[in-house]
């Protein structure tokens, strides 16, 4: 197999490979805010909080699980580097089994636990059985998100972003036609509200995911398991010790990032629907600051994993520090452009005269500048792991 992340131009080869995961993490954030819109606009600010309040907790659960993925794609790019294709599987079908299961219980305890969780971060009454809609129907549909987003990284492991690019667009794709169709209803389709917004992202992360792996096997990936491999679905406890000594850690630091974001929205609830639609709409302008410094961070964990793998300790230091070139570079120009239009952008989100777009563009100067250094950490962090060091990141996020 050609390791293409082990040879050649490390700048080049480093934005070749990152451009596809920041072009998908935009199509994944134009998909949130265009959700945002339909909800925000037409149904009000009380729809986009009970939004805002819920895709907080989502990202508090999905963070529990993203270190084991990242351990994951971190094995498969050190063994991929190596040119071990066994092993590679075998980390492949453990990881799948043990995620799956990871992302039931998951949905089990978030179905089980929203109503109280959202009461307790003080989600504003006239919100409350919105939020409790929303997320019940997100929750069903948390095992197909938790799935899709393993065989996505499986793929950034092996060396492959744009496969993943090509189907979250096709994803996005759905989210969005079918919005507008389940949230204001359509012939037979009932009008749903809100609930309608959830369930869109259910179809299109069911589709995408099922076509995804139809894909894979049709154009016979290398890491497909087939009828004499899926003995390899059986849990390997050496792989899931390994994941969870690394994975563990790398979760931590993203409950850390989770925890504060629900710690912060806890307060924003108690100054009532137009501040926390505010905060609302400030965080989808955030998700695009964030989205190179995510980008990068995944393009250069997965170089480092693979030259790892290789032994080409060399070219370490060269991927860290063009790493940090990039991030810096793109997400300062984000902020600068976000700067520029302000409440122009803000206006898409709530309604027009709404009080929140004042509170929002005060929000937004405060923040944008200190995500700069955010992006810097994202970038010498994901090469830190990649080479086994999973603690000190953790650390100094704590910190």
């Amino acid at each position: 197999m050609q390791r293409t992340l082990t040879e050649g131009s490390i700048p080049a080869g480093l934005f070749k490979f990152f451009l596809p995961i920041l072009m998908a993490n935009v199509l994944q954030s134009l998909n949130g805010s265009v959700n945002s819109i339909w909800v925000g606009r037409y149904l009000g600010e009380a729809a986009l909080t009970a939004t805002s309040n819920a895709n907080v907790v989502m990202f508090l659960l999905i963070g529990a699980a993203f270190g084991i993925a990242l351990a994951a794609t971190i094995l498969i790019g050190q063994y991929i580097g190596a040119n071990n294709i066994r092993e590679t599987k075998r980390v492949v079908g453990t990881s799948a089994t043990f995620f799956a299961a990871i992302s039931i219980g998951m949905a089990i305890t978030g179905l089980a636990l929203c109503r109280p969780l959202l009461i307790a971060m003080s989600t504003p009454a006239d919100s409350l059985p919105l939020a409790v809609a929303y997320m019940r129907v997100i929750f069903l549909a948390l095992p197909f998100l938790y799935m899709y987003a393993f065989v996505m990284a499986v793929l950034r492991g092996a060396g492959d972003s744009k496969t993943p690019f090509y189907f979250m667009l096709l994803s996005v794709g759905i989210d969005i036609a079918l919005n507008p169709v389940f949230i204001f209803g359509f012939g037979p389709i009932p009008r749903l509200g809100i609930a309608g917004s959830a369930l869109a992202t259910f179809v299109a992360q069911a589709v995408s995911l099922t076509a995804l792996i139809r894909h894979l096997y049709r154009r016979k990936h290398v890491l497909c398991l087939h009828k004499d491999e899926l003995v390899l679905l059986k849990v390997d406890w050496s792989v899931v010790g390994t994941l969870v000594k690394k994975g563990i850690p790398m979760s931590a630091q993203m409950l850390v990032i989770s925890l504060s974001g629900v710690l912060m929205i806890t307060l924003v609830n108690r100054f009532g629907v137009d501040t926390t639609a505010a905060f609302g709409a400030a965080m989808q302008l955030w998700n695009y600051i964030q989205m190179p410094a995510f980008a990068v961070g995944m393009g250069v964990s997965a170089m480092t994993a693979q030259n790892v793998g290789a032994g080409k300790w060399e070219r370490i230091t060269r991927i860290a520090r063009y790493g940090v070139l990039y991030s810096v570079l793109l997400t300062g120009s984000v902020v600068a452009l976000i700067e520029v239009l302000d409440r122009h952008v803000f206006g898409l989100f709530l309604p027009a005269g709404s009080a929140a777009l004042t509170i929002a563009s005060h929000m937004n100067r405060i923040v944008t500048g200190s995500f700069i250094f955010f992006g810097i950490s994202v970038a010498l962090f994901g090469v830190v792991r990649a080479t086994g060091a999973v603690i000190m990141p953790l650390v100094v996020l704590a910190i």
